[in-house]
């Protein structure tokens, strides 16, 4: 009989780097397999944003006004962008749930797997999967009459900002999901993300809402990057007189990283965490 031995965790920095990079890419190709096994769930994860699009920009754009003059189709499609990417929390937590639910993070615990290597390897197959989801929405609005003024290079920096604010919501969505641990919490967190993608200037400016509300919306995260693309794409609703509007360009980098920052740590020390 032959024995099975355990390969021994690297202690060289180098070596160690190596090794969490081979496990993320291992995993990121999991993921990448589960949409090739699973392509329903990808198409219907498309849909809603096609179908967000048809609903507000079709339904109710005839009668909606742009602060300061514009198409309304032009102004709520940077929105769509940045509430697309906020919904990705669901499916980020959706997915870390299903594992744990099946038992699969278990297994991983039990393998020497970084544990970085597990969450970044998640992170990856998230960003790859809201990156054909920009890029379909987009061509949707480009078929809905939606346009960028302003050339090639700033939209290419307004799709940055975007996938710039998926990379830290993301984190979000894995810490919730090693918290949440049940599929039906991680499915009631959708109720919450209504509130968090509507009270901003996703649909209509916060001028045009009640004071405090207006204030709220401002100062959303969401609000900042739908702001700072609207200036790169070169779309009507740029303007405001209070500090956080006039500096939307630069909270559009600092809101991620402060996301970031706060659920990154918190995503890995939960799951080395987990069944301890």
């Amino acid at each position: 009989m032959t024995a099975i031995t355990t390969p021994e965790v690297p202690t060289n920095p180098i070596a160690k780097l190596g090794w969490v990079l081979a496990d993320s890419w291992t995993l990121t190709l999991r993921g990448l397999s589960h949409w090739a096994r699973n392509p329903t769930q990808v198409l219907a994860g498309l849909a809603f944003p096609i179908l967000m699009v048809l609903l507000f920009g079709g339904i109710f754009g005839s009668g909606m006004q742009v602060e300061g003059g514009g198409d309304y189709m032009d102004y709520l499609m940077p929105g769509m962008f940045v509430m697309s990417m906020a919904f990705g929390i669901g499916e980020t937590m959706a997915g870390v749930t299903a594992d744990a639910s099946k038992g699969v993070t278990d297994r991983f615990r039990s393998m020497p797997m970084s544990a970085g290597s597990v969450v970044l390897g998640q992170s990856i197959v998230n960003m790859l999967y809201s990156s054909v989801v920009l890029v379909i929405l987009m061509g949707c609005g480009v078929i809905a009459g939606w346009s960028w003024q302003d050339g090639f290079a700033p939209a290419l920096g307004g799709f940055a900002l975007l996938l710039l604010l998926r990379f830290a919501l993301l984190w979000v969505g894995i810490y919730l999901g090693l918290v949440i641990t049940s599929p039906e919490g991680a499915s009631a967190v959708y109720t919450l993300l209504f509130p968090l993608g509507i009270v901003a200037n996703t649909f209509a400016s916060p001028e045009m809402m009640p004071g405090w509300l207006g204030t709220i919306a401002e100062w959303n995260p969401l609000s900042s990057t739908a702001h700072a693309t609207r200036e790169l794409f070169g779309n009507p609703g740029v303007g405001g007189t209070s500090w956080i509007a006039e500096n939307a360009m630069l909270m559009s980098f600092v809101w991620p990283l402060l996301i970031f920052l706060v659920f990154f740590p918190l995503a890995v020390r939960k799951y080395r965490a987990l069944s301890r």
